[in-house]
This record gives C-alpha cells, structure tokens and sequence, in this order.
C-alpha cells in the first residue's frame, strides 16, 4: 500500500515541475509562440492520459487489497421491548334486540296516526288509534252499571254493619258490585287495544299501514316497525382455540367499512356452547350509537384483544429467515475481538404472535440488540459487514 501511494506522489510531482522531459510550461508561455503552445498541450494531454491509466491501475490493486472496499452494507435497528396489543380479526353485522313490528290486537279501521317516519317515540306512547266499533260506549254503559252496583254494596254493607237486612242480601249485593267490575276491566282491557302503543323508545322506522287501511290481528297486518338504536350489538363467532383468551371484558376495537367510522368498545358475554359445525363459541360486543350513523345489519370488522404483552421485542417479519431444521434466525451485530470491525452473528430466535408486518421474539433477542435489517438476506455468520447510518 506505501509503494502504492508512493508512485501516485511521484507522479505528481514530475508533472508540477515539468519533469515530463519538455519544455518548462511558463516559458512556452512567454514566447507566445502558437505552434509551440499547440506542441506543448498535446504533450501535456499525452501526459494526462498516462496518469489516468496509472490511476486505475493503481484504483484496481487497492479494491483488491483492501478488505473494507468489499464489506456488506447493512442497516441494524435497535430491539426495544415495547407494549404489544394482539387482535384476533372477525367479521360480523351490526344487530339489536329492539328491532320489531307492529301488530293491531283487534280488527278494524285504522281510525288516526300519530307519528311519522323517523320520529323518535317514548315507552309507552300512543302511536295510532283503531276504530273499536261501539265498545266505548259499551264501556261507558257499563262503568254506569259499575257505580250502580257499588253504591247498593255499599249501602247493603252499613245496614249490615248495623244488624239490619239479612246476611244474604249483604252477599248478593258484595257479588254483583265484584261482578260488574270485573266486566268493566275486561271491557277497558278490550277498548285499550284499539290504541297501538309504543313497546319501548326508539325510532318509527317505518309506517307501513295508512289512516284509513282496515286492520286485523295476523301476519301481513303490520303497522309499525320500530327500532332502538341504543341498544344494539354485534355476535360474531370465535373460533375454540380462542375460547381461553376471548372473555367478557376485552377490549374490542369495531370497524365500519361502509361508514368509515370506529368504536372501541368491550365483549359484553361469552357463549356457553361449542357449536359442533364449525367448533366456534359466540361472542356478544356493545356497539354504541355514533351519530345515529350505525344501523342494524351494517357490516363490521371486529378487531378482539386476545393477547398482551407489556414487554414485548417486535421486528419485521422480512428479516426472520428459516433453516432446513425448520428453525427461525435472525443476524445480529457483534464486534471483532481483533479489531473494530462490525461481525454478522446469527441468532435463532422463537416468534410468538404477529400483528400487521412485525413479529414478536418471545427468546433470541435482548432488549438493546442490534439487529440487521436492511442486508439481512445477503450477510454470513461471522461475516464482517459496514453499517449504514440511516437518518
């Protein structure tokens, strides 16, 4: 390498004197004689192309002596132990327990509508009325009848209190008030479902009947749907290897694709039963209603935290390599004993869960390793290698 660098300085320093056997360059210049300038740049052109040729002679022997020139180069990241969150991916429809249709109890004319497509409607409140043919009036008369026969029990009971009439009357009157009672609840229980009333709050989604339209109990007489939007869920089913890692209380991330939206919820409950058809548990998740956006039978992605590891070393799946054993490895870097040079070690490694484009090692790698990345496929064991600073 001196002798090297030796000839490339002597070069040099017979071109700067002028030691290439012409003459001095100054004193062309002062003759200012053209034919002479023209000679003395040709030779001096000659000169230059000999020098390129020995520099690349002398480029060609320094690749070849020099070890350095013909390192790998690598780029290392630094293994961390970090949290890591594992979510088991599911595919499910958005459904709720509050999603029915609305019978009439009674047959006849849908006599008035009280709500509209899209109204919200509390418990209990009065959506339609059917025309109850008479039994109003019935009931009138026999509230009439009702009071009649209180006040004679009534009555009949102070002369018995008083020892006056006899005990069968007292019976017969006490029997008759009890009796006309009864008639009068059965009656108001009657002429109550000529009123449709709402079976909880939530949202007219659909008037299906028009005022007007005659009515009857049975199917295809629907009137109303009804849906609550608070109160909805997704069931998807798990398969039994998670059955141990899937319970009631896991963090459960949900994704409408259609929508673009998210939740994080939690799993509400657990299935009890192994379903022999696809050996899979059911799962029930609590979606809640974001901006009246999420409706029954929306598609969702299901995204359930299955795993975690509070002190986990992740590294990208692209740089695990596998052997003929069918063991998994990784290069790591070390230092030369003999000098500062950077070595290639291997290390097998054992990978646990993977999540996206990372891997977690659960044994082969320290926290503060350094690990190749980019190289990884073209290094050796024991190979030395030239790390890339990567900004």
């Amino acid at each position: 390498m001196k002798r090297i660098s030796l000839l490339v300085l002597t070069a040099i320093t017979l071109y700067s004197c002028g030691g290439g056997g012409g003459t001095d360059l100054q004193t062309v210049l002062d003759g200012k004689d053209l034919t002479a300038i023209r000679e003395k740049r040709n030779e001096i052109a000659s000169q230059q192309k000999e020098l390129e040729m020995d520099i690349y002679k002398l480029d060609s022997v320094i690749a070849l002596l020099d070890d350095s020139a013909k390192l790998p180069l690598v780029t290392t990241i630094e293994a961390k132990t970090e949290n890591f969150d594992h979510y088991l991916e599911l595919q499910g429809d958005v459904t709720t327990k509050q999603n029915v249709l609305i019978y009439p109890e009674i047959s006849g004319t849908l006599y008035r509508v009280y709500v509209k497509e899209g109204q919200k409607v509390s418990k209990g409140q009065l959506l339609a009325s059917i025309d109850d043919g008479g039994l109003s009036s019935q009931l009138a008369q026999m509230k009439t009848q009702a009071a009649l026969a209180k006040t004679t029990f009534d009555r009949q009971k102070r002369l018995w209190e008083q020892n006056i009439g006899s005990e069968i009357q007292y019976l017969e009157a006490k029997t008759a008030y009890e009796a006309q009672e009864s008639v009068v609840n059965q009656m108001q229980s009657q002429v109550a479902k000529s009123s449709i009333r709402a079976p909880f709050s939530g949202i007219i989604d659909d008037v299906i009947k028009d005022q007007g339209t005659v009515v009857s109990p049975g199917a295809g007489s629907e009137v109303f749907r009804i849906v609550n939007l608070s109160n909805m869920y997704i069931q998807v089913d798990v398969p039994e290897s998670h059955l141990p890692n899937v319970t009631p209380g896991k963090n459960v991330r949900v994704y409408f694709p259609v929508t673009g939206d998210s939740v994080t919820t939690k799993v509400r409950q657990t299935g009890n039963f192994i379903k022999p058809g696809n050996r899979s548990f059911t799962a029930e998740i609590p979606v809640p209603s974001k901006n009246g956006k999420i409706k029954p039978n929306l598609t969702a992605k299901v995204m359930i935290n299955d795993y975690t590891n509070e002190s986990a070393i992740l590294i990208p799946q692209s740089i695990v390599s596998e052997n003929a054993e069918g063991e998994q490895y990784v290069y790591l870097v070390g230092s030369d004993s003999t000098s500062s040079d950077a070595i290639a070690k291997k290390a097998v490694i054992k990978t646990g869960k993977t999540q996206g484009d990372l891997v977690e090692v659960i044994s082969g790698i320290e926290n503060g390793d350094g690990v190749i990345d980019e190289g990884a496929r073209s290094v050796k064991d024991g190979q030395k290698v030239k790390i890339l600073t990567v900004e």
